[in-house]
């Protein structure tokens, strides 16, 4: 999943989220986005929404029980990006981004995602989340199952106080969450592994983004039809961010991607350019010898690891997925069509741009 782009919040406090040493929200991760807002007025409220979001965050978790307040604050207090609030708060300015739903269907979107990850990070038997020692490996794979858990009946508590249809989209958004988290646990079975992926992306990482789009359209008062054009954007942006992340993991020499460069083949991890790679029937060496790498499975060699990821930085098949994410970015350009003309629609615009240039 798109995730730890930047960190709205500022440094992080420490494992047991005091939140001491915090500093307040700011124009920087707007800039770690590729994301412009020109107008002030627009900037102030959407700043604004995010430092209230932050605040609820904190207190939506909490708890009776100590272990589960400090276990459920653990990801807040690390941070992230809070993408998914950021779409609900510049979907809002396509109608009252002051409405008093607003913060609260932000709220429920960061809840939900926050508690994928707990999730995500048990399946994957993660060490680290956000810098800080996962949930998991510091209170055992049962409590981060359960703190996942309450944290998705805290979102769908916040979600039942903005109305039945807020419900009901949080719950169809989650169904498509774990379809694709099923999707891709037993692999793509008769499909094509690279339509697999590119379904397993928008299931599980589009559908939340493109629901927290509509949410803040919905709950701005946006028109239908601006609110259905936010929500496709939200899918279609979701996924091209997804995809642009695998190419960094390949194509970037510095920790742009949030990781290690080459963590993705190391861990056997078949991201686009690696599926696009396999499938390719090119004839030339460097072709050939980079299948037959790739064909081995987890690259824990380093001899072997350093040498794929030389053949892939070189090869078509990292071009052809660079065409891929361009494609994707576009396509989300054209989905705003509908969206009035201004500093809003200029900002989610200003996220295709930049999601085509940086791994160009």
């Amino acid at each position: 999943m798109v995730d730890d782009v930047v960190n709205p919040a500022g440094a992080r406090s420490g494992a047991t989220g005091s939140g001491e040493g915090r500093s307040p929200v700011g124009t920087g991760q707007f800039g770690a986005l590729g994301l412009h807002l020109a107008d002030p007025a627009v900037e102030r409220s959407v700043l604004g929404l995010l430092e209230v979001v932050e605040g609820e965050l904190r207190s939506s978790v909490a708890s009776a029980d100590p272990l589960v307040t400090e276990a459920s604050r653990h990801l807040v207090e690390a941070g992230g990006k809070r993408f998914r609030p950021l779409l609900v708060a510049l979907g809002a300015q396509f109608g009252d981004p002051s409405a008093a739903q607003v913060v609260p269907a932000a709220v429920v979107m960061e809840l939900t995602h926050l508690a994928t990850l707990y999730h995500d990070d048990v399946m994957d038997e993660a060490a680290m989340r956000r810098g800080a020692p996962s949930a998991n490996s510091r209170w055992t794979n049962s409590v981060a199952i359960l703190v996942g858990d309450y944290l998705f009946a805290r979102a769908a508590d916040i979600a039942a106080e903005l109305g039945t249809e807020a419900v009901r989209l949080q719950a169809r958004t989650f169904a498509r969450l774990v379809h694709g988290q099923i999707a891709e646990t037993v692999g793509p079975r008769d499909s094509d592994p690279v339509a697999h992926y590119l379904h397993v992306i928008a299931e599980k990482t589009g559908s939340l983004i493109a629901t927290s789009a509509r949410f803040g359209g919905m709950f701005g008062g946006a028109s239908g039809v601006h609110t259905e054009a936010l929500a496709g954007y939200g899918e279609t942006i979701g996924v091209a961010f997804q995809l642009s992340d695998d190419l960094l993991d390949i194509a970037s020499e510095s920790m742009q991607s949030g990781k290690t460069p080459g963590t993705d083949l190391r861990e056997g991890v078949p991201t686009l350019p690696v599926l696009y790679a396999l499938a390719s029937d090119d004839a030339d060496a460097a072709s050939v010898r980079l299948r037959e790498i790739l064909a081995t499975g987890p690259l824990v060699d380093d001899a072997l690891h350093a040498e794929a990821l030389g053949l892939l930085r070189e090869s078509p098949a990292l071009k052809r997925a660079r065409e891929t994410v361009r494609s994707y970015a576009e396509d989300a350009r054209a989905q705003l069509a509908p969206l009035p003309p201004g500093p809003a629609r200029a900002a989610l615009e200003s996220l295709c741009d930049y999601i085509a240039d940086r791994t160009s």
